[in-house]
């Protein structure tokens, strides 16, 4: 069977991807077209179609696209494993048949060992049933988890095909493993078990276990003498009054038990992997969000109100919400990178406990150094109001914004930095397009910890000035 369903679902959902760049108005007129064609001619607008139509507006290669990688991951990823199941096949039956000349062939490890594998293969369908994924954190350390979110929901169905495939393998390997060691040597098989078990109750085990093919090749089905005559011990060196023939006559038993129980099983448990893998992606792809939305645009008539009103010369509003707020009385003054160069005005500068400069040319180091002291100062004071003097005509930068981002988290609690923008000539105000910017900054940043305040200044008239008016 081909991988058809699934390859849909992957294709499918790499084009809703893709469409989420356009303009939905656009998406709508494209559908709505492909549906009134395809209602034309007769024929339903199924996703195969869509699909198509979409590669040959797309042009050439549209449909090799991210599908077609992660199909080829898990076919390489069947193939390791179908690998892996032949040569553990081959090696488990030459363990399994290892026969020095001395001991018998135990057939009740091999009856264990056929139910064991059996009870694995279960166990595989169950867990893809179940959602579960034991290989989650190889898959996700080898695997490509690039695309969407389906990988996540198809990953419990994919890994239990490819652990049906390998045990398919391995059974396969095996029993062509056994019929060669059966032509090339002459193998003694018997029975033994410490349990306190009898010949008949053996016989009656066997006999139930070959159900299956009794009515197919009744010489695989042991007799009771058989049976009776293969028991041994491992105390007892040898059973001279037995013909040593009778010890071979258990081989046809263990190639059916070998092909019903574990070859058969795995071909049909195979199967039934890649017919859950291709009803998964049937599920995903009817109730993808992306499936939803193009039913909506192909049944909705596409409108076209005809507005020509163009944005294209509108400004953009630069007001701010936040508002400037009153020059704190704070004990610690920083000015950063080169604000307040050559001389600090003496209304900022009087009364300070702590005066630092940071960023521009200072070193990180500096700066942090410069942080620690203001918040060992700040745990002590009672007003937690620190003053930031920058040059109003240089916008704010991301290395103001991680020194804020420090100190925010250096700093006690309730502690909060005013910036104070100032102008070229410290006696003046600054612009107001120049303030408008640390406000938006404020705002953008925490403005329950960032707020903009500017110096008072008392501007006078030029002398000129003056002596017009006098």
């Amino acid at each position: 069977m081909t991988d058809h369903p699934l390859r849909l679902l992957l294709d499918f959902d790499a084009c809703v991807q893709r469409d989420k760049g356009q303009a939905p108005a656009f998406l709508h007129r494209r559908d709505r077209k492909f549906a009134l064609s395809c209602e034309q001619q007769g024929i339903p607008p199924t996703p195969e179609r869509w699909l198509a139509h979409i590669n040959h507006l797309s042009g050439p290669g549209a449909g090799a696209g991210p599908a077609s990688h992660t199909l080829r991951v898990w076919r390489r990823i069947n193939r390791g494993f179908m690998v892996a199941g032949m040569l553990l096949g081959v090696l488990t039956m030459l363990g399994l048949l290892f026969y020095d000349g001395g001991q018998r062939i135990n057939v009740t490890i091999i009856i264990a060992f056929v139910a064991l594998q059996l009870l694995l293969a279960l166990l595989t369908t169950a867990q893809s049933l179940a959602g579960w994924q034991p290989w989650r954190p190889l898959l996700r350390r080898f695997g490509n988890n690039r695309e969407s979110g389906l990988l996540p929901r198809l990953q419990p169905v994919l890994t239990a095909k490819a652990a049906q495939l390998g045990g398919l393998c391995f059974a396969l390997s095996g029993l062509a493993t056994m019929l060669l060691m059966v032509v090339l040597q002459d193998l003694a098989f018997g029975w033994s078990t410490t349990l306190e078990t009898d010949a008949t109750r053996y016989h009656s085990l066997v006999t139930a276990i070959a159900a299956p093919w009794a009515w197919l090749w009744p010489a695989a089905v042991p007799d009771f003498a058989l049976v009776e005559a293969t028991r041994f011990f491992r105390a007892s060196p040898r059973d001279a009054g037995m013909s040593p023939a009778r010890w071979g006559d258990w081989w046809p038993f263990i190639a059916m038990l070998w092909t019903i129980w574990i070859l058969v099983p795995r071909a049909v448990l195979t199967l039934v992997a890649t017919l859950l893998i291709h009803r998964k992606a049937r599920q995903l792809l009817a109730s993808h969000p992306g499936m939803r939305a193009l039913m909506y645009r192909m049944e909705t008539p596409a409108l076209d109100t005809g507005n020509a009103y163009n944005d294209a010369s509108d400004l953009p509003d630069t007001e701010t919400q936040l508002d400037l707020q009153p020059l704190p009385d704070a004990s610690i003054l920083l000015c950063w990178a080169g604000a307040g160069d050559p001389e600090l005005p003496d209304a900022l500068s009087s009364g300070k406990s702590l005066i630092a400069r940071a960023g521009g040319r200072m070193p990180l180091a500096q700066d942090r150094q410069t942080l620690e002291q203001a918040a060992s100062e700040l745990s002590q004071a009672t007003d937690r109001s620190v003053l930031l003097l920058t040059r109003s005509w240089e916008p704010p930068t991301g290395e103001l914004e991680d020194f804020l981002a420090t100190a925010k988290n250096l700093w006690p609690k309730g502690s909060k930095i005013a910036l104070v923008p100032l102008a070229a000539q410290p006696d003046r105000k600054p612009d107001t397009h120049q303030v408008q910017q640390w406000l938006r900054f404020a705002r953008r940043t925490w403005p329950d910890f960032v707020t903009v305040s500017l110096m008072p200044v008392h501007e006078t008239l030029p002398d000129v000035d003056r002596g017009v008016m006098e």
